[in-house]
């Protein structure tokens, strides 16, 4: 065991992704949290805070990923990109990571919101943010891990569409502007549905040996075509929300208008690959261009709003 097997386990690859929840929050909450000083010059220090907590919270899903896929059969040791099932990583030493990072992702969860909340009187909001976060923390865990995992049934896509879309949009923009929108599950939901697309893929990848081992994943249930079909409303719904956000209830605020929609069309040649694509492990670079596209797309929302990019 070396680092670069922990390196491994991390998949930092699915860091750009985790962190456009809390790319397109920023964007979002920027022009609000610009009416206080206060809350301005917390800005970045608050974001930052966010940014490592969800990039911490993203490892820690993997690391249970790796452990849970070993211990509950859907990895053996012909997975050489699993440090676990691979014999790499002891699962002994891969819980007890797990138990520490857990820690450090609640506490890093409870400072930040300490960062952004304390002296404005807003208790109730702090305890929910926090509680949420302790909710998330499990939810990654029991992902794959411990009995009875819950994407092991096909409720995997509902989670990371909460905690990846609105939770991680929403919950970022209040802790950096203190207001609240619930226009903001738009954008949340363009983050949430694009991340599920994300795991579909990789659920679609991996469909073969996941129904061998009983891995119920959603894209399992559904089948090979009902998958694809998915994929498309994933996109749909996705884009459908961002526009309806940006174009109808806040006309004229968002910068970089054209740039954005060209850099969809990515999205539009991805889906036409998959339905082009028969054999499923053909689909793993497309786990790469999706992800990426899309972390792009949530810097690019954040850059124009904060960085003043014209039209």
């Amino acid at each position: 065991m070396n680092g670069r097997d922990w390196l491994d386990a991390s998949r930092l690859r699915t860091l750009p992704l985790a962190a456009a929840c809390v790319m397109v929050g920023g964007a979002v909450a920027f022009n609000s949290a610009q009416v206080d000083p206060a809350i301005a010059g917390l800005f970045w220090p608050v974001f930052a805070r966010i940014l490592f907590t969800v990039f911490g919270l993203q490892i820690l899903s993997n690391w249970a990923n790796d452990l849970g896929d070993y211990e509950n059969g859907a990895d053996g040791p012909e997975r050489a990109d699993r440090a676990v099932a691979s014999g790499r990583i002891a699962p002994k030493t891969m819980k007890r990571a797990v138990k520490g990072l857990g820690l450090v992702v609640l506490l890093s969860g409870v400072g930040t919101v300490a960062m952004a909340l304390w002296g404005t009187g807003l208790l109730f909001p702090a305890v929910g943010i926090i509680l949420l976060g302790i909710v998330g923390i499990a939810a990654a865990y029991r992902y794959t891990a411990g009995k009875n995992p819950y994407g092991y049934v096909g409720l995997g896509d509902a989670a990371v569409f909460l905690f990846f879309g609105w939770v991680g949009v929403a919950g970022t923009a209040f802790l950096l502007s203190h207001t609240w929108s619930w226009s903001w599950l738009l954008p949340g939901t363009w983050t949430g549905a694009l991340s599920v697309a994300v795991l579909n893929l990789n659920n679609m990848r991996d469909f073969k040996s996941d129904e061998t081992a009983g891995k119920r994943t959603l894209a399992v249930r559904l089948g090979w075509e009902k998958a694809r079909r998915y994929q498309v409303v994933c996109f749909v719904l996705a884009w459908a929300a961002w526009w309806a956000f940006s174009l109808v209830l806040e006309p004229g605020q968002w910068r970089g208008s054209l740039w954005i929609f060209a850099l969809s069309l990515l999205h539009l040649a991805h889906l036409i690959r998959v339905f082009q694509t028969t054999d499923p492990k053909a689909l793993d670079p497309e786990l790469k261009r999706v992800a990426l596209s899309t972390a792009l797309v949530a810097l690019f929302l954040l850059l124009a709003q904060t960085q003043n990019i014209p039209a």
